[in-house]
């Protein structure tokens, strides 16, 4: 495992950058600390346990200790209205460097090797998924939608964009984009702005190429623009009734021999199904003299009796030949992952994504969703390098049944260290270490 890459390393990047958050307060009502407040709210989402601090101030009064402060580092265990209180305050974005030194770190090993596709580069989806809705609660960062009834609902939006790969199975989360009204702007915000200042904030970062998936809507010339701008790539969606002018050029190229097809037979494990993709290069993305040059291609999967299983369209700016149009096509359809592998990971299998652990008045909806995700990456980074971890999570099999038995032995046990607690776990329920 690589020292950079332990839970007590990723930890201390939340601690480093808790430690500087903005103190609103005024007075001597300063028993606990921003740091607390914020470590404190992480270590629920990290354990899975909304009652994983109350369990720790009874641990710590029957023991002098407990595991908020031997695995998390709080000094003072704050109460959930506190925390809510503290943070509310504070925007997200001073946590966002925390996402960029995992990233950085992740870098410097060769865990993003499995990751890369067409030579090299790595796929990023933007996907914006919401994560609070209510027609009652709502505070200044909220977005709005006026109902032909008057009724309005507000809701909260954000993009969370993560590196996937046709092979892998797992997802890296990167820095969120949060879909919220922007200072001077008359309109409400949307996903697409909201990608434009993820693109502005990150893109130069990644120091290589990388090609960003997105469904049709962002298959736009701005858009696409910005992305070939900042040096990068592209492999959107392309559906026919938002491009018109491009399907009707691609119509006049397959009349006149233009359009190449491939056809390919695949084996599910039960039966064969044919994959055709068809493809051409360089049509006008949209009407007009300056309309940008895209490639387009097409692949239809049809089943061996001959209904059609799966039928979608792509436009990108990489060439396409009957060389790469597979491994083109299969970058483009990992976008799926985002939302499986990623938003409904945190929805439905113990994160509670949508679940309102705070609306607060400014930012602490947002703010409890950025460690939200913190917490999801950490987990999914000690799965790929810490062989404790991986030994403990294949050991026992079930997601469940892991954070179950970690919300059971915290509960009554006090551990040293993250170490420990995975050294206990694999000791006492006998799991093959080898």
């Amino acid at each position: 495992m690589s020292e950079s890459l332990s839970f007590e390393s990723l930890l201390a990047r939340l601690r480093q950058a808790s430690n500087g958050l903005p103190d609103q307060r005024t007075g001597k009502n300063t028993q606990y600390t921003i740091q607390d407040a914020v470590l404190g709210a992480f270590s629920v989402f990290y354990m899975q346990s909304p009652s994983f601090l109350a369990h720790q101030k009874h641990l710590a009064k029957a023991r002098g200790q407990s595991n908020a402060q031997t695995l998390f580092g709080l000094h003072r265990i704050p109460s959930d209205n506190q925390i809510r209180n503290l943070l509310d305050p504070i925007d997200p974005e001073h946590l966002f460097g925390v996402f960029d030194a995992a990233y950085q770190t992740v870098a410097q090993t060769d865990l993003l090797a499995a990751f890369e596709v067409l030579d090299g580069q790595l796929l990023i989806p933007l996907d914006g998924t919401q994560y609070f809705s209510s027609k009652c609660i709502h505070c200044e960062n909220c977005s709005s939608k006026t109902h032909r009834d008057g009724s309005v609902t507000y809701a909260h939006k954000v993009i969370a964009p993560v590196v996937v790969s046709p092979s892998q199975k797992d997802v890296i989360p990167l820095q969120p984009e949060f879909i919220t009204p922007q200072d001077g702007a008359k309109k409400q915000d949307s996903e697409q702005a909201a990608g434009k200042r993820w693109l502005a904030r990150n893109a130069a970062k990644f120091e290589r190429p990388l090609t960003f998936l997105g469904d049709d809507l962002y298959c736009k010339q701005p858009f696409c623009q910005d992305v070939l701008h900042r040096g990068h790539h592209f492999i959107f969606v392309c559906k026919p009734a938002s491009h018109k002018v491009m399907y009707e050029e691609v119509a006049l190229l397959e009349k006149a021999g233009r359009v190449q097809q491939v056809s390919r037979r695949h084996w599910t494990g039960t039966t064969h199904e044919t994959y055709t993709y068809r493809y051409v290069n360089q049509v006008a993305l949209r009407d007009g003299a300056d309309a940008l040059e895209v490639n387009w291609c097409e692949l239809t999967i049809q089943k061996a009796d001959g209904r059609v299983r799966y039928k979608n369209a792509f436009a990108t700016d990489h060439p396409i030949d009957d060389e790469n149009v597979e491994e083109l096509v299969q970058a483009g359809r990992a976008r799926w992952k985002v939302e499986n592998e990623h938003h409904n990971v945190l929805k439905n299998q113990g994160y509670h994504l949508a679940h309102n652990f705070g609306h607060g008045k400014h930012h602490l909806s947002a703010f409890l969703l950025t460690l939200n995700l913190l917490a999801f990456l950490f987990h999914t980074l000690l799965d790929q390098v810490d062989a404790l971890y991986q030994t403990v999570r294949q050991g026992l099999g079930a997601r469940t049944t892991f954070f179950n038995d970690l919300r059971a032995l915290t509960r009554y046990l006090v551990f040293d260290s993250w170490h420990h607690l995975m050294e206990f776990m694999i000791e006492q329920g006998k799991l093959d270490s080898s």
